[in-house]
């Protein structure tokens, strides 16, 4: 069985606890990103999410307001779990919560994703950019490109 749960890692700090575990093993040490990098401020008023299977926590995502709108970040799979749709269904998710909001969605996402947030609507804004050393484009939620992303 899937659930996702949201929460304040003032609220959960266990789901806190265990979104940082899937964070460190995919972001610090799958892709050597810093820990100090991975791990910021940001943390503390981000809304995050778990994704588990069968009662194991496997994927995780935040989001948070900015002064440029809503930015998706640190959306995590397992390897072990990874090309079974459960990117998808974390991503309809943090959508479905935001998109009421009418502001804009973005995100930064790493060249390997582009296909992935293409495939939900997003296009690419800008030039390509580093963060923590891995390459990266911005990417805007535009609903009407959802289907054409599909042709």
């Amino acid at each position: 069985m899937i659930e996702i749960i949201s929460f304040s890692i003032h609220d959960r700090p266990d789901m806190a606890k265990q979104a940082n575990e899937i964070r460190q093993k995919v972001f610090v040490e799958e892709q050597n990103v810093d820990p100090e990098l991975e791990y910021d401020e940001y943390e503390q008023t981000a809304l995050h999410y778990i994704l588990t299977t069968d009662d194991t926590p496997v994927a995780t995502a935040r989001w948070r307001e900015t002064a440029k709108g809503i930015k998706l970040e640190r959306f995590a799979t397992l390897t072990s779990h990874r090309n079974k749709g459960l990117g998808a269904i974390m991503l309809q998710r943090v959508m479905k919560d935001t998109v009421p909001f009418d502001k804009k969605l973005y995100l930064h996402a790493q060249l390997n994703a582009i296909p992935f947030y293409k495939r939900h609507g997003f296009v690419i804004k800008g030039e390509q950019f580093p963060e923590a050393d891995i390459e990266h484009f911005v990417m805007e939620y535009e609903p009407q490109k959802i289907r054409m992303n599909n042709e």
